[in-house]
């Protein structure tokens, strides 16, 4: 009777340690996946589109969720710090355009690639960077993941080409990226970012124009979040109909604020390209919250009631949770254990990013080239020199 009554003290000693909500997560019969129709994508020199319906997981809606709120919260932070003046320079946030990096990761493969333009946190982090890593760059310390060199708009990680500081400019590069995949015989696609104020740049139809041409397995991806610095597309461009300036070139214009849609219509596009048949454009309508840069308040151009409508109808994380709650794919109190895990995560990675020492004057000149033999490189005069270390 006594060993009795101590495993029951155990049991309930046990349920006690653990936080109610916890408890009451694992306790509840959750389905493992539901149905949700999604926006009709607006098409173009197509038959077909992606489908209009898709089934989300509940792993898959967990993991997107748990990704778009660190995203979120990432950039908050950087905001916070931007404002103590421990980053500086240029600074452009994504904050409310979650749901276009992370949808785009969630429908191609690690192995595809991707590169974009400035605005290049929310991608480093989808492409497999740690926060600690993302948070070190703008502080420019050396656990940083250009060690501390590259700043806001220059980051980089495996099959992510950055983070590129001149507008428009990543697009050619992206079609010799999507050349290199079709050259070496590889069943991979580039995904090649820029925003509708570089939608009007002429390197842009040139790189349109080869990639037809010669059949590259590349997505255009137009990330129209409605304004270019502070001017309104319908200021900027005589067509905001962006999914059909490849004129020859397929197009689809996309819900950029519905994740399922961004990931439905990624895996449509690249499916598309890996058959052979060419590029394709994809236009995201996104909406960011932040202005265009850190110097830029947001609000000179664009009411405060503008920006909280968006908030209020069409946040992406608030879709995705109420997705998931009405279908019983989570639980409120599970997801908000998630958004605690996530802030600490985010905290602990802000220690780390202004803790960590800044990189020494002599590495100035290091990491040029990957894999070439020590060099000298010359500095400010032709008496300076630095040593250049792959």
């Amino acid at each position: 009777m006594r060993k009795m009554l101590a495993a029951v003290s155990r049991v309930l000693a046990g349920a006690a340690q653990k936080p109610a909500s916890r408890v009451l997560v694992a306790s509840r019969n959750f389905a493992n996946d539901a149905t949700f129709e999604i926006k009709k994508c607006d098409l173009h020199r197509l038959e077909e589109g992606p489908p209009v319906t898709t089934v989300l997981t509940r792993e898959d809606g967990l993991k997107y969720y748990r990704m778009m709120q660190t995203v979120r919260r990432m950039e908050l932070k950087a905001d916070q710090l931007y404002k103590q003046k421990i980053i500086r320079g240029f600074c452009h946030l994504c904050d409310g355009q979650e749901a276009c990096c992370v949808g785009l990761e969630a429908g191609i493969n690690p192995t595809d690639h991707l590169i974009t333009a400035y605005r290049a946190h929310g991608f480093t982090f989808t492409r497999g960077l740690s926060v600690r890593e993302i948070l070190a760059e703008l502080t420019g310390r050396r656990g940083g993941c250009a060690k501390g060199k590259g700043g806001s708009m220059h980051m980089y990680a495996k099959n992510f080409y950055g983070g590129n500081g001149i507008v428009g400019a990543q697009v050619p590069l992206g079609a010799g990226i999507a050349l290199a995949c079709k050259y070496n015989g590889k069943d991979e696609v580039c995904l090649t970012l820029y925003g509708d104020g570089a939608a009007n740049q002429g390197q842009i139809f040139e790189a349109y124009n080869m990639a037809a041409l010669w059949k590259l397995p590349c997505i255009f991806i137009c990330e129209n979040n409605r304004y270019g610095m502070g001017t309104s597309v319908e200021r900027a461009a005589a067509s905001t109909d962006y999914y059909k300036r490849g004129d020859f070139i397929p197009g689809l214009r996309v819900d950029g604020m519905d994740i399922l849609c961004v990931r439905e219509a990624t895996r449509f596009a690249a499916a598309y390209c890996r058959s052979g048949k060419g590029p394709i454009l994809m236009e995201l309508q996104t909406y960011r919250y932040h202005g265009h840069s850190m110097s830029d308040p947001g609000v000179s151009y664009r009411t405060r009631e503008e920006i909280q409508e968006v908030r209020s109808k069409s946040d992406p994380i608030m879709l995705l949770k109420d997705r998931m709650v009405n279908s019983n794919l989570a639980s409120v109190e599970e997801l908000k254990e998630i958004d605690v895990e996530v802030r600490k995560e985010i905290e602990d990675a802000a220690q780390f990013a202004t803790a960590d020492p800044e990189p020494p004057l002599e590495e100035l000149g290091y990491h040029i080239y990957s894999s070439d033999p020590p060099f000298e490189v010359r500095g400010a005069n032709q008496w300076i020199k630095f040593k250049s270390v792959s």
